[in-house]
């Protein structure tokens, strides 16, 4: 069982910066694929970015591209979303989601096996 942990939401200004991490516990964190996901009042949740185990592959979804970075760290078990720029249309709970058997990160809700509580993110304009 992976337990996973988000925090680094909060109110911020339009163009502003956020980074949100999540801690991951419960297994070795270098054999999980990564991925952070979004949902908005009314919305399905959707995909915003993953990362592979090492870190060396990466996905960034068209709506963030250029302005989200996703990284991790393995010995500290964490992984961060830094997003730049931001705009009201990325208010949003934010998700951290872990995968144990892919052989890449996915970008489907299906790809994850598990989820952390998420954490708000809230962009006034």
């Amino acid at each position: 069982q992976v337990q996973l942990v988000e925090s680094g939401g909060g109110l911020v200004q339009a163009g502003g910066s956020l980074r949100l991490t999540c801690a991951a516990s419960g297994r070795t964190f270098s054999t999980l694929n990564m991925g952070w996901f979004r949902q908005a009042p009314g919305k399905e949740r959707e995909f915003v970015a993953s990362i592979s185990r090492s870190g060396g592959l990466t996905y960034i979804a068209e709506s963030v591209k250029g302005r989200a970075t996703i990284s991790r760290d393995n010995n500290k078990n964490t992984v961060y979303l830094q997003t730049n720029s931001l705009k009201p249309d990325d208010t949003a709970v934010y998700y951290c989601a872990a995968d144990s058997s892919r052989s890449v990160p996915g970008r489907t809700v299906n790809a994850y096996n598990y989820w952390g509580q998420g954490t708000q993110v809230t962009v006034s304009s």
